[in-house]
């Protein structure tokens, strides 16, 4: 049994947030009921790369129901209310205001069922000059700063959506707490996320680096702005080697067994972290040379032997393929309605448990299955 199995979300959902938070609680054995209009979620339409399918949909909407229904309509007001009489917990990301103009603000839907879990995920939260500003991913990435301190000379945004990943992954924090809250008080709540406060959080360490230490980190492309050395490196055959030292016990360790250069440990511009930070240039030259006569798996099995941390950088092919998640068994075939999608276990891992990897839905899929659920009369198809 997956440990939310008898949990039904109702969910008003488009675009990346709500969906990825939503289709958490589904892996976890949730019923998800996916409200969409006759069009569909507009997530749909990102692109056609996964066998004429939307890759963005596809990852987050798997293991849903689609009910299609059209919330300005008095009957499908009504569809709405019985699924919501029947749910556990609510979730919409609608345009500011919208749910409440549509009769599901949460102050209301509480007043109805006060075991109900209202979760509201916005661009900027409810209150505030921000609050009725348009949020897309990008624009809450440079509200909150992430794409100042990203990239190399020029800035740059990052390459997933992390303000909706952070959002979503909050929803989902949130609704696994109001229903264990729940189970203690047999009281229902209402809570809010907001992308640029779930982002904002994520920005802490550049946010006390700029405010105490006087200047923001700079832009440092696939290196660290605090830590030396962290990032890549050139080998003698002209790969790239990525690795990370944090702390002095490894950068004496570096220096002794992989470079073979001891007295770079105890050099004046080397010997701590913030002279590393601050000559870094220097400290790039001195690496490079060390490894200018060694390949690139030559310098990763000395790092290896010595507990040096470090990686090759992949491609997304590469990654698809990487031995790590072919030895774990990590993948599996999801069903979709262009035939079966290769699909990554979720993250969480419980011994002898598999998770729910059930089909994406077509928009709408299981309209009239839900509404004979309801005693409400079929839909054409």
């Amino acid at each position: 049994m997956l440990p939310l199995e008898g949990v039904t979300v109702v969910s008003l959902e488009q675009a990346v947030a709500a969906p990825f938070a939503t289709r958490q609680l589904a892996d976890l054995g949730a019923r998800v009921i996916k409200v969409e209009r006759s069009t569909g979620d507009f997530a749909r339409g990102y692109d056609t790369a996964v066998n004429g399918m939307s890759s963005h949909f596809v990852w987050i909407n798997r293991s849903k129901e689609s009910i299609a229904l059209d919330l300005k309509a008095e009957d499908d007001q009504r569809v709405m209310d019985k699924l919501l009489a029947k749910a556990d917990v609510f979730v919409q990301n609608l345009a500011p205001g919208a749910a409440a103009r549509l009769g599901l603000g949460a102050d209301r839907l509480r007043e109805r069922d006060p075991r109900l879990i209202v979760c509201d995920l916005s661009g900027y939260g409810s209150s505030g000059p921000y609050r009725s500003k348009k949020a897309y991913d990008l624009l809450v990435q440079c509200e909150t700063g992430l794409v100042s301190i990203t990239g190399g000379e020029e800035p740059a945004k990052t390459g997933i959506s992390t303000a909706d990943i952070a959002g979503g992954m909050y929803a989902f924090s949130g609704i696994l707490a109001a229903l264990y809250e729940r189970e203690r008080t047999g009281q229902g709540s209402a809570f809010e996320v907001s992308l640029f406060d779930a982002l904002g959080e994520w920005m802490g360490f550049p946010y006390y680096y700029a405010t105490y230490g006087g200047q923001a980190p700079r832009r440092s492309g696939a290196r660290h702005a605090a830590i030396a050395p962290y990032g890549p490196f050139a080998a003698g055959d002209g790969t790239q080697v990525f690795l990370g030292v944090q702390n002095e016990r490894e950068w004496v360790r570096f220096c002794e067994q992989v470079l073979r250069r001891p007295e770079l440990a105890t050099d004046s511009r080397f010997d701590d972290n913030p002279k590393r930070v601050e000559n870094v240039v220097e400290l790039q030259g001195a690496i490079e040379s060390g490894f200018a006569a060694m390949t690139g798996d030559e310098i990763e099995q000395r790092l290896e032997e010595v507990g040096i941390a470090n990686a090759r950088m992949r491609t997304m092919a590469e990654f698809a393929d990487h031995p790590q998640l072919a030895a774990r068994d990590r993948w599996r075939e999801v069903d979709s309605p262009a035939g079966p999608v290769r699909a990554l276990l979720p993250p969480i891992t419980v011994a002898g448990r598999e998770p729910r990897m059930d089909p994406i839905p077509e928009i709408g899929s299981h309209t009239n299955k839900i509404l004979e659920e309801l005693d409400e009369p079929p839909r054409e198809s």
